[in-house]
């Protein structure tokens, strides 16, 4: 159980607004913003090196912490900027032919299906979508049924932005473990809302972001590369952090996922980072999940009850996020009608998940995603607050 009073204590944001845009970047606990702000106080005193080295203790823990929250081991994580730029570390090391097949969801995001066509154009390489099982989340059969030689890469979005639901990401490794496949998954809207443990899923890559679910800095994100992969991996740029210049022609790719990292870096976003999954980590990932996983449902069946209101999520599993339209308003306007009210949510719009729009027909669609914090009167105001639905 979650001692919701305390972490709503912590929770600075909560007095000031509601907040169910958690898909889009949390609040941050007290704890996390003190550590940013602390590090970048200790910066303004001494200066930013000297601040580094200072606090160099708190940098590496934030990868024993970033391990421990996705089971993996520390050198297998590498901090970067940011989820987008993880995923592109990651997939753009691969060494791609003509001919190569790319296995993916229908509800995939935006961000990753423009890497997979530019990849597409670029070396000839096939783009497909796996069809849905009967619930709408990726059909593990279906994708066993689609594995041949040809296929390079199975990348799925754990999570997608839209919809609630979550794909059966352990399902799928086992298909990519069986077939030799490599699989990317993008879990940045599942790492801090449920439990994510790499060695179960079988993944190879894994990215996520600070800013969402795990109520870390923004600018923050992770990467996670399996041991068993790794020195196959060259990333797509180096420098001096990721590689070291042997002779006046020759370097060396740094044995551990920090090649995939860059010299320079968010020094006190990643101690904050750090500070975000060991909060997490102290709350426990399965409390999380059950509370998270509980009030979306909470928050669905009360808007399924009014009238005009639609919920448009899929899956046999679902999330913290809850995606709905109102019959006669436009999502844009609903959600700004709900910031003038001290409400937060955001908008699902067509161009960041077109295969999955496309195929149901969606317009674009209000998101309220919920976190622990969040409570059943905050969902209760929501509700009340909805364009045509007065308290």
């Amino acid at each position: 159980m979650i001692d919701v009073e305390r972490v709503r204590a912590d929770t600075a944001g909560c007095a000031e607004v509601v907040h169910l845009d958690n898909a889009g970047s949390s609040l941050p606990p007290r704890p996390v913003a003190d550590a940013v702000i602390g590090h970048l106080r200790l910066e303004e005193r001494i200066g930013g090196y000297r601040a580094a080295r200072a606090e160099e203790g708190r940098t590496e823990h934030a990868y024993d912490a970033l391990a421990a929250l996705v089971g993996a081991g520390r050198d297998e994580i590498a901090i970067v900027e940011n989820a987008t730029r993880a995923w592109d570390m990651a997939f753009y090391s691969l060494p791609w032919r003509e001919g190569d097949r790319i296995l993916t969801s229908r509800a995939e995001y935006a961000g990753n299906v423009i890497p997979f066509l530019q990849i597409a154009w670029r070396h000839g390489v096939r783009v497909e979508a796996v069809p849905d099982d009967e619930s709408g989340a990726l059909s593990a059969g279906a994708l066993r049924d689609m594995i041949d030689e040809r296929v390079r890469l199975i990348a799925v979005t754990h999570v997608p932005t839209q919809g609630g639901l979550v794909n059966p990401a352990a399902e799928i490794g086992r298909v990519a473990r069986e077939a030799g496949v490599t699989y990317l998954l993008d879990a940045c809207q599942s790492v801090g809302q449920m439990r994510v443990d790499v060695r179960e899923i079988g993944c190879d890559l894994l990215s996520a972001t600070g800013r969402k679910f795990l109520r870390g800095p923004r600018g923050t994100g992770f990467l996670y590369c399996s041991r068993r992969i790794l020195r196959d991996l060259e990333p797509p740029f180096l420098d001096l952090h990721a590689a070291t210049w042997t002779s006046a022609r020759g370097y060396t790719v740094r044995d551990d996922a920090r090649r995939f990292e860059n010299w320079e870096g968010f020094v006190a976003g990643k101690i904050g980072l750090g500070v975000a999954a060991g909060y997490a980590l102290g709350l426990g990932l399965d409390a999380i999940e059950e509370r998270v996983t509980g009030l979306a449902e909470a928050l669905r069946e009360r808007l399924r009850a009014l009238p005009g209101v639609t919920v448009r999520d899929l899956g046999a599993r679902r999330c913290g996020i809850v995606t709905f339209t109102v019959d006669g308003h436009e999502s844009a306007g609903v959600a700004r009608a709900l910031s003038e009210q001290g409400i937060n949510v955001s908008v699902s719009w067509p161009a960041s998940a077109r295969w999955d729009f496309e195929a149901r027909g969606l317009p674009p669609m209000v998101r309220a995603s919920v976190h622990y914090y969040n409570t059943e009167e905050e969902l209760d105001r929501l509700c009340a607050a909805l364009p045509g639905h007065p308290s």
